[in-house]
């Protein structure tokens, strides 16, 4: 499960990302990565973060055209976990936004996580 300091849930934050960050698109999922250096304005802290370093923190968007509650549920609580296990690969402070694809209505769990892993190691490898 993904941990509560590291969930985005501010609109703002999900915007940013999705405009300024930069994207890797899958056949199941599309995922925006914004790095803490790459906006003038930054990002805040996680809520209750105090004095800690920033914490990367990840959101979702699973639309009504991946199916219905049940389905969109199911596909996002898939996503939290995949991207749990890839939480200490993330820069500190980063937004990462995953949208969820019609396709991901009916893909297997290890598709998704093929998906999600190859869009990831492509950002974090054209950031380096």
């Amino acid at each position: 499960m993904l941990p509560s300091g590291h969930r985005m849930r501010r609109r703002d934050e999900f915007t940013l990302a999705v405009r300024r960050g930069r994207r890797a698109g899958r056949p199941h999922v599309v995922v925006h990565l914004l790095h803490r250096a790459d906006t003038s304005e930054g990002t805040s802290p996680a809520p209750g973060a105090g004095d800690q370093a920033p914490v990367p923190r990840a959101g979702f968007i699973v639309g009504r055209n991946v199916g219905n509650a049940v389905v969109r549920n199911k596909v996002r609580r898939r996503l939290r976990h995949l991207v749990a296990q890839h939480l200490d690969r993330l820069p500190p402070g980063s937004l990462l936004v995953v949208r969820a694809n019609p396709a991901a209505a009916t893909a297997r769990y290890d598709e998704l996580a093929t998906d999600l892993g190859s869009a990831l190691d492509r950002l974090l490898r054209r950031r380096s």
